[in-house]
């Protein structure tokens, strides 16, 4: 007790100090939250930021400290809160059933932690926290508050916690101290209601590792607690990156400004001297569907011009040397017109697969770069298998100057047709044609136990290719199946899990059709071949609304399956409501429904959203009550291949690993494909919405990645 009031009366003393810090950096305790060795601190994770850590010290059901196995994820959900999962563990693969196992723990346990706001930098920190929220058993429960100052190289805290564990750890006053003399070395001292611990740790830079993340190893080297195996020393590892490199935080913020369009601009064209008149479309081939005469060259005269050669040329010259510097990035159906006023592009996308908004930011960054007129005007449509999704119109020069000075750019951004101007001039026929090329995606696909009487961890991994041919507007066919490569034991054909392992075969095959209908309304019917355990055929509908801005998206799914083997059929119904807070970059999710496996209930989610990756928390209430993290990760470049003839290889945008677990109740029963409905590859959410981001507020609050796209592939 003396060794605690030393401790607690010099962090006390501390936290009254007016002094600043330079900022220390803060790193995961052993205990699954940001802290010292078993306490926390007052800081949090920095958003958008993941931590993967390991350590041996097992607090064995709140009753002893033994040598095992602690896995932790963490994660920075927004500023000042962060969450984190754990697996603790005595033992990798010992089946608990039987004798080797009897006794054990393997428990996976959420924590989460919150910093308070509005409290000024140079007066202190404050926290609060949580540990083992919700679940089944509770080994772990702790609620805690704690304060932290910086002065000098050290950082002081001191809080109060409630926990029931037998040890004491965190039942009552705790108190650290981290000294960090040197950026890459720290020695911690903790008193943690019950015991006074001592630690060292060691840092590698992220500098010295690609830039990719952080890498940092813990030593307990000391305890005077009661409740060790006769050991003081346990050990951690810890691997802390950022989720994203195009997260919005690594931007300067650009504010738009409002776009006028020039007054002869008109939503169609008149009848010229050749008799044809130009409806509002973005069809591309309609729109290529010109005689040689409309245009003033062909392309065979035009080259690819440098920004200095453009200058002083005709706009017709600038508009082919467009033209080929669109198709040279790899877009496709580019369509591009011009008049007196207003130069017209059409495009499609298929080489900047994370994310549509690099796409408009290349394209954009190319008109600015080829068309050098003074007081000329663009009009942009972005289009899917000439399905239109996005209008974008502004000024030249005023988009120039953003680039190359960064002042706010005059932009008009709508979910519609984009206007062809009067009078336009077609830059040649459409060119680079979407249709009839194979497009494989290629991706991993995982079912996986955590924490289980069986083992820590048990997965069934394959890798999944999905074929995608379109064929005209709106249409195509779609071809999928999976190659089985690894499973572990309890995964094998005659383990426990074997029903629920990734078998290798062919599992799709369907007929697609969309269309755009009136007033936001996208629909999607899908026709033809699965296969979930057993080969049926039948047809799924999708009809989704998206409100003028994009906040706001309701989509409507069905499915009707019939058995190829068997009497019987299977069916879905799912409703989902999206809100997209673009200032915040976070997604709202809820969906009620049907289910495939006849279980029936409602899903909540939210995502936030770090550049294209997102960490998301949820709730399911179907067959059992869970709760869970999950985070998605794009496995394809920024920018991919090109669609050639023969085709393209790509990885896919978005991969998903969820980690849930049973609450409310006494025990936590596993439960597989609870709240599932057959999927595909192609879809209204991912294939036309750019995951639930197709909108016009999320390019406004975007803009400065437009120019950094533009800058990173011009």
């Amino acid at each position: 007790m003396p060794k605690f009031n030393t401790l607690f009366l010099s962090c006390a003393a501390a936290l009254s100090l007016p002094v600043v810090a330079d900022d220390i950096k803060s790193y995961q305790s052993f205990s699954g939250y940001t802290g010292l060795i078993n306490t926390p601190n007052a800081q949090a994770m920095q958003s958008g930021t993941v931590d993967i850590g390991y350590n041996t010290l097992l607090d064995f059901k709140g009753q002893e400290y033994q040598d095992g196995h602690n896995f932790i994820f963490s994660a920075g959900l927004f500023e000042g809160l962060e969450v984190s999962g754990q697996i603790s563990s005595n033992s990798m693969h010992d089946n608990m059933f039987y004798s080797e196992g009897r006794g054990q723990t393997r428990d996976l346990s959420f924590n989460a932690k919150y910093q308070l706001p509005y409290i000024p930098k140079d007066w202190f920190s404050v926290a609060v926290g949580a540990k083992d929220i919700g679940g089944a058993a509770n080994n772990y429960k702790t609620f805690y508050a704690v304060a932290s100052k910086e002065l000098w190289d050290f950082r002081f805290s001191a809080g109060v916690g409630s926990s029931d564990r037998a040890t004491g750890e965190m039942d009552g006053a705790f108190a650290g101290i981290e000294w960090h003399p040197l950026e890459w070395f720290s020695l911690l001292t903790e008193y943690d209601a019950e015991a006074v611990n001592a630690a060292a740790r060691l840092t590698i830079p992220k500098e010295w590792l690609y830039d990719i993340g952080e890498l940092t190893f813990t030593s307990r080297f000391y305890s005077s607690t009661d409740f060790s195996e006769d050991k003081d020393t346990y050990w951690g590892v810890n691997f802390t990156l950022p989720l994203s490199d195009e997260a919005k935080s690594n931007y300067k913020a650009v504010e738009p400004a409002p776009y006028v369009a020039p007054a002869n601009t008109k939503p169609a064209a008149k009848v010229n001297e050749h008799g044809l008149g130009f409806i509002q479309t973005s069809v591309a081939p309609k729109l290529a569907e010109q005689p040689e005469s409309v245009t003033v060259a062909t392309a065979e005269q035009s080259q690819i011009q440098s920004a200095p050669k453009v200058v002083g040329s005709s706009l017709s010259k600038q508009a082919f040397a467009l033209k080929e510097a669109l198709i040279s990035d790899g877009f496709e159906n580019v369509v591009v017109g011009y008049n007196l006023t207003t130069v017209f592009v059409n495009f499609e996308n298929s080489v900047f697969n994370r994310n549509d908004i690099d796409a408009i930011g290349v394209v954009l960054g190319r008109i600015a770069e080829n068309v050098v007129n003074d007081n000329t005007h663009f009009s942009v449509q972005l289009s899917k298998t000439d399905i239109p999704l996005l209008a974008i119109s502004g000024n030249i020069d005023n988009y120039r100057l953003f680039i190359e000075k960064g002042v706010s750019p005059d932009l008009n951004v709508q979910l519609d047709k984009a206007v062809i101007p009067q009078g336009v001039t077609w830059a040649g026929k459409a060119q680079a044609s979407p249709y009839f090329k194979p497009r494989l995606t290629l991706s991993p696909t995982i079912s996986n136990t955590y924490a289980t009487e069986l083992g820590v961890f048990d997965y069934s991994i394959a890798i999944r290719a999905d074929l995608d041919i379109p064929i005209w507007k709106g249409a195509g066919v779609l071809v999928g199946g999976q190659v089985n490569v690894e499973n572990s034991d309890d995964y094998d054909e005659r383990g426990p899990f074997r029903r629920y392992r990734q078998e290798t075969e062919l599992d799709r095959a369907m007929f697609y059709q969309t269309f755009k209908l009136p007033y936001g309304f996208y629909n999607q019917t899908q026709v033809g071949f699965i296969k979930e355990r057993y080969d049926l055929t039948g047809i799924t509908n999708e009809t989704t609304w998206l409100s003028d801005e994009g906040r706001h998206r309701v989509s409507a799914r069905i499915g009707s399956f019939k058995y190829e083997d068997y009497r019987g059929s299977k069916t879905f119904q799912t409703l989902n409501y999206q809100y997209n807070w673009v200032e915040q970059d976070i997604t709202l999710h809820a969906e009620a429904g049907d289910y495939w496996y006849e279980d029936s209930g409602y899903k909540l989610e939210s995502r936030f959203w770090f550049g294209d990756s997102y960490l998301a928390i949820f709730y399911e209430d179907t067959n059992i009550k869970k709760a869970g993290l999950a985070f998605s990760i794009p496995l394809t470049p920024r920018k991919g291949m090109k669609a050639y003839k023969l085709g393209q290889i790509k990885g896919t945008e978005s991969y998903r690993h969820t980690a849930s677990t049973e609450i409310g109740e006494s025990v936590n029963r596993l439960v597989f494909s609870q709240g599932f409905a057959p999927g595909s590859a192609v879809s209204t959410y991912r294939t036309l919405l750019n995951q639930g981001r197709m909108s016009s507020d999320y390019v406004y609050q975007n803009l400065a990645r437009l120019k950094e796209a533009y800058l990173t592939y011009r």
